[in-house]
């Protein structure tokens, strides 16, 4: 049974609000100051995105919904978060912060409205995966938070789920504890493995915390400690006779399997099984076939093979192409730290402001904001931001994905259905009239109150795996993935490369031509 999500207020005792870089808390001080000479506010939104599918992959997994929650409902500065920010000084040695900027922390109450992909739902780089609307010091003081919240969280669940698929039906194991980043990377990548598709872990705290299987068996040093691996391994199944799975390599890896059987032969007589065997080293290939013929021969075809020892994605397709036995991978360095592509890459971007009168209430309209650069991929894309999900439908009701459009909520205009890539607006998809299609990102957060029924860890889990089943297998693969069609839709292309052009000083000269 999953508690309470398990999240950062359950495991740290401090409050989270100060969980950010100094430099939120000096432009949020700004803003401060700037609507006390004014007597104006501002208000924005911001999305949360990443520009290049990981891994070089065809997809992403979206984990960290769940943090957000739990920060949000949770944030507050507490008195400690306050004197500690009032003790810093500037190169004068005066307080970088005022009293007034302190005590208007600390009563302060996030009034956000914030929406956001489901956990477990499949994204593609550039669309939002998180949009937060509301006074802009609230937005900037949660940009560093959910930056590490989701950049790790969607890091671990894509690899979990790309783990899995190479796996071929056959059950993976998270096995990363100890070689984790700290404790909290530890926890969080047990969780986000977990909803990438992995079923069971080796963290026990994670299992408690989450209510994810935990499995396990003895380490090397468990036979080491005998005179003989039989006396290990016989001490062991007498001690745990319903949890029996021998490692057999600490010696001579194919003796460790007959030294196995011979148990197994006693766990049979006294009503028990023989749960299996683990390789930890060596050929893994020929050593799980070798193996395979040991056991059925002895009667055991049930016993699984449990492989392990530096295994990712690629490492387990490879196997399995040279015909390796083997029942259960435990995955562990290579998941948990996601060595191939140690960061998401993440960004939150401005995409709108609009000012707000302090005393009267009123608001002016949404002003686009846009982010140039020299790199066309990190150039930034405005407007209140939704993502569309065209998709065609059986008779029986199963989905079959076709594109995804990022579009305007706030505009006047009728979205067109035509897609156009954020990175070469030659490049464009047309959908056909009436397509049937869902909005990915819905309301999580409505003035600050939670308006969204958290799923529980298995049913974002199962959500994760019927979202895949509607993609073209190609856009799955490991290796040179199919590109699934995601831009943005025509009239914000539109207006995004106008605003390029005005930024860049060539108001005067027609650019619609090349729309």
């Amino acid at each position: 049974m999953e508690t309470k999500r398990g999240m950062p207020s359950q495991i740290y005792r401090p409050g989270l609000a100060t969980l950010t870089d100094l430099y939120q808390l000096t432009m949020a001080y700004g803003y401060f100051q700037v609507a006390a000479r004014k007597a104006l506010s501002q208000e924005a939104v911001f999305h949360l995105s990443f520009r290049n599918n990981p891994f070089q992959g065809g997809y992403a997994v979206a984990c960290g919904l769940a943090s957000l929650i739990d920060l949000v409902e949770n944030f507050s500065f507490q008195e400690e978060d306050l004197a500690f920010l009032g003790g810093l000084n500037g190169r004068d040695g005066a307080p970088i912060f005022s009293k007034e900027f302190l005590a208007y922390l600390k009563g302060m109450k996030l009034t956000l409205d914030i929406d956001a992909v489901r956990e477990g739902e499949i994204v593609f780089a550039h669309e939002p995966l998180v949009r937060v609307k509301g006074p802009i010091i609230q937005c900037q003081l949660l940009e560093t938070a959910l930056l590490n919240f989701f950049n790790f969280q969607t890091l671990i669940a894509t690899k979990a789920a790309r783990v899995v698929y190479a796996s071929q039906g056959r059950q993976v194991l998270e096995f990363g504890l100890r070689r984790a980043q700290g404790v909290d990377g530890a926890l969080t990548a047990s969780r986000a493995a977990y909803l990438g598709g992995c079923h069971a872990t080796s963290n026990v705290l994670a299992g408690r915390l989450y209510g994810i299987p935990v499995k396990g068996t003895h380490a090397h040093s468990w036979v080491m400690s005998f005179p003989t691996e039989a006396e290990a391994f016989h001490a062991y199944a007498e001690a745990m006779p319903n949890n029996c799975v021998f490692l057999v390599d600490t010696y001579d890896t194919l003796h460790g399997v007959k030294t196995a059987i011979e148990q197994g032969h006693w766990l049979k007589e006294n009503g028990h099984d023989l749960v299996g065997i683990r390789l930890d080293s060596g050929d893994l290939a020929y050593l799980s076939a070798e193996a395979r013929q040991l056991l059925d021969r002895a009667g055991f075809a049930d016993a699984q093979i449990i492989a392990s020892n530096d295994l990712d994605e690629q490492v387990i397709e490879s196997l399995i192409d040279q015909g390796a036995m083997v029942d259960v991978w435990g995955v562990g360095t290579k998941l948990i730290t996601a060595a191939d592509q140690p960061a998401l890459g993440g960004v939150y971007k401005l995409a709108c402001v609009r000012e707000c009168n302090l005393q009267d209430g009123t608001t002016k309209p949404w002003q686009y904001r846009i982010k140039l650069s020299e790199q066309v991929v990190k150039i930034s894309t405005p407007g209140v931001q939704q993502v569309r999900r065209f998709f065609s439908q059986s008779q029986s009701g199963t989905k079959t994905f076709i594109a995804d459009m990022i579009y305007d909520q706030e505009s006047q205009a009728e979205p067109e259905n035509l897609v156009v890539d954020p990175l070469d607006f030659t490049r464009r998809k047309p959908v056909a009239p009436g397509t049937a299609y869902e909005e990915l990102l819905v309301p999580i957060f409505r003035g600050g109150r939670c308006v969204y029924s958290m799923p529980g860890l298995e049913e974002s889990r199962s959500f994760r795996e019927q979202r895949l089943q509607g993609f073209h297998r190609g856009i799955l693969r490991l290796l040179n993935p199919h590109q699934y069609p995601v831009g943005i839709e025509a009239g914000l292309s539109r207006a995004k490369l106008a605003l390029i052009m005005k930024e860049r000083g060539f108001n005067g000269e027609s650019h619609e031509k090349l729309l």
